[in-house]
C-alpha cells in the first residue's frame, strides 16, 4: 500500500487522515509530550496544540482512559490513542489538557487524577485551557493558584482555593492556563517558553510580574 492510499483511506478500512505524519530526524528533539482528552474535547482546543507541539519537534502522544479512538465535539478526532494505563509520568517533559466537555470525563476517572497529581510532583510544565483546568480542581492542584479557564469554571477555581483570572496566558508556578479558543496563539507561546527553559516552573506569578518590574 502507498502512502497516498494511507491517507485517503483507499484500502478500504479505517485510516487517520488527521494523525501527523512521522517527524523527520533532523527536527526532533527527542522529548515526548502527552495531551491528555477523551470523548467530546473541543476539536481546536485538542488539534491546535498536537500540530503545534508537533511541529516544533516534540513527540506528542495522545491518552484517553480506554485508549482507541475518539471523536471530539465537531466531529474531527483520531482513530489511535494511548491508554492511561499504558503510560508514565517520567517519560514527558509536558502535560497537556485541552477543554471541552472531556474533562468532565477525564476528572470521574481515578487512574486518570492519580496519573495527574504523579506528574504535578515532578515540578514539570502542565497546561490546560478552557474546561481542562476541572481536571486540575479534581486532582487537588490550584489551591492558592492563580488559573484561567472558562469563566463558568470561575466557582469551582474559586471553592478549591485558587484565584480564577480572566485573561489569555495564565502562568503561575509549573501551571500554564488559558480560557478558549481564542486564546490558543498565546496559550502555546507560553507552554513553548516554558519548553525552552525561558520560563522557570518554580516561580509563582506575582514573583514572575514583581521580577519583570
Amino acid at each position: 500500500m502507498n502512502v497516498l492510499d494511507k491517507l485517503t483511506g483507499n484500502n478500504g478500512k479505517a485510516n487517520d487522515n488527521y494523525e501527523v505524519v512521522p517527524i523527520p530526524d533532523r527536527l526532533k528533539k527527542n522529548q515526548k509530550i502527552i495531551i491528555l482528552t477523551a470523548e467530546d474535547t473541543e476539536d481546536l482546543e485538542f488539534f491546535y496544540p498536537y500540530y503545534r507541539l508537533t511541529e516544533a519537534g516534540y513527540n506528542v502522544d495522545v491518552v484517553t482512559p480506554e485508549g482507541g479512538k475518539f471523536a471530539a465535539k465537531h466531529g474531527l478526532g483520531l482513530n489511535h490513542t494511548k491508554a492511561i494505563t499504558a503510560v508514565k509520568p517520567d517519560d514527558y517533559v509536558l502535560l497537556y489538557i485541552p477543554g471541552g466537555k472531556a474533562p468532565t470525563e477525564l476528572r470521574k476517572n481515578k487512574t486518570v487524577i492519580s496519573f495527574v497529581q504523579e506528574f504535578a510532583k515532578s515540578g514539570r510544565p502542565i497546561a490546560a485551557i478552557c474546561h481542562g483546568p476541572q481536571v486540575l480542581i479534581s486532582a487537588g492542584l490550584v489551591k492558592g493558584k492563580q488559573i484561567a479557564a472558562w469563566p463558568e469554571v470561575a466557582k469551582e477555581i474559586q471553592e478549591a482555593g485558587g484565584t480564577w483570572v480572566d485573561e489569555a496566558l495564565v502562568e503561575d508556578g509549573q501551571f500554564i492556563t488559558g480560557r478558549k479558543p481564542g486564546d490558543l496563539h498565546r496559550h502555546l507561546y507560553g507552554v513553548l517558553q516554558y519548553l525552552n527553559g525561558e520560563v522557570s516552573t518554580g516561580q509563582s506569578r506575582d514573583q514572575r510580574r514583581a521580577s519583570m518590574g
